[in-house]
C-alpha cells in the first residue's frame, strides 16, 4: 500500500455512513465497476479506516493508497482486481 494517490476511475463519498454499511456500499459499488478500475472511497477517521480497508482485502479487492485529507477524513483506493 502507498500513500501516492492515482487518478480515480470513479469516487464514492461514505463520510458520516456507519459500519458495516460502508464496506457494504464500497463493496456494491466495486462489483458494479469494469475489472481493473480504481475506486476512490472517502471514510470517517476511527472505526471506518481501520475495518474498511481490511474487510475489502479480505474479500479480494487491492488496497493501492490510503491518505488522510486536510479536511479530516481518509481517501481509500481500492481496485477491482483483473482476475
Amino acid at each position: 500500500m502507498t500513500d501516492v494517490l492515482n487518478r480515480p476511475d470513479e469516487t464514492l463519498d461514505l463520510r458520516g455512513t456507519p459500519c458495516p454499511l460502508n464496506f457494504v456500499r464500497t463493496k456494491l459499488k466495486l462489483q458494479r465497476m469494469p475489472l481493473g478500475e480504481l475506486l476512490e472511497v472517502w471514510l470517517d477517521a476511527g472505526e471506518p479506516v481501520e475495518q474498511v480497508p481490511d474487510s475489502l482485502r479480505s474479500e479480494g479487492f487491492l488496497i493501492e493508497a490510503l491518505e488522510a485529507s486536510p479536511e479530516g477524513y481518509f481517501a481509500l483506493q481500492v481496485r477491482r482486481p483483473v482476475v
